[in-house]
């Protein structure tokens, strides 16, 4: 009996996202690290990150219609107290924060309720270095949407 509640236990905590508070660390955040592309029949859409400092993480994401580009974002992940900050820069703007909310081991999702668009910023690893980033207008909201399907760079 002992022991079945022993497993039990270890299952449901496993089983449990980590809560983001004091747990992700930028370090957390290193499979990031790289150059990764998405291909469309219209655009190609970029993101490199910077190797992770002890509380930083930088990105630049650019979209190009063929060697053009059509738009720009600095991007910075950094630590702030007890948990991480996702600032986005888009086409040099002033910065945007989103705190993040939930931290599983392979998904981050950063959050801003107050911002237009988007509220939510998710990135989650996928096999074979391959990373899924997702923007949109909160838990349960699908209008406006969009998902991108980063492939490492030759």
């Amino acid at each position: 009996m002992r022991r079945a509640i022993l497993i039990a236990a270890t299952v449901t905590l496993l089983a449990t996202p980590v809560s983001a508070q004091g747990v992700a660390t930028v370090a957390d955040l290193a499979w990031l690290t790289g150059t990764r592309r998405m291909v469309t029949d219209r655009v190609t859409v970029e993101e490199t990150w910077s190797p992770p400092s002890d509380n930083v993480i930088l990105g630049l994401s650019r979209t190009l219609r063929g060697t053009r580009v059509v738009g720009f974002e600095f991007l910075r992940i950094q630590s702030r107290g007890d948990t991480l900050v996702y600032y986005a820069q888009p086409n040099g703007s002033p910065p945007t924060p989103f705190t993040l909310t939930s931290w599983n081991g392979t998904e981050a999702v950063f959050e801003n309720p107050a911002h237009d668009f988007p509220k939510r910023i998710l990135y989650t690893r996928l096999p074979e270095g391959v990373v899924k980033a997702r923007i949109d207008g909160g838990a349960g909201v699908e209008h406006g949407a969009q998902e991108f399907t980063f492939r490492l760079a030759p």
